[in-house]
């Protein structure tokens, strides 16, 4: 229980502190993965939700050229598509973050030069 605190004061800690940053980094780690491995298997469904529907109007047996090329061509736009949209969302994120992260700055020189108190924050 040392990785997420103790509410006792009698335990002891059972790892070091870069012990617990190393477990934390590799759990952060493991969660961006299965993060990636989500967003794959939605882009995949999206990709043949929407490109099946709109390429091939009555299944059969086998694709017609039309078929396929309507498939690759409908493929290629979604996934560029998705690729603008997430570079521009993780663009915005690491702004917003940088700015949250400027205000924290600014918040921390404050209390130490006495110019704000923490009421203010």
């Amino acid at each position: 229980m040392a990785l997420f605190g103790s509410s006792s004061s009698s335990a002891a800690p059972a790892t070091s502190d870069p012990e617990q940053a190393q477990i934390k980094a590799e759990v952060l780690k493991q969660l961006q993965t299965q993060a990636a491995i989500a967003n794959a298997k939605a882009l995949i469904g999206k990709v043949n939700e929407h490109c099946f529907n709109a390429c091939i109007p009555q299944p059969g047996s086998s694709m017609s050229s039309g078929e396929s090329a309507c498939l690759s061509q409908c493929m290629e736009k979604y996934i560029s598509f998705w690729n603008v949209s997430s570079k521009a969302y993780l663009s915005r994120l690491s702004k917003e973050k940088a700015s949250a992260q400027g205000l924290d700055m600014v918040s921390a020189n404050a209390l130490a030069t006495g110019g704000m108190s923490e009421s203010d924050l």
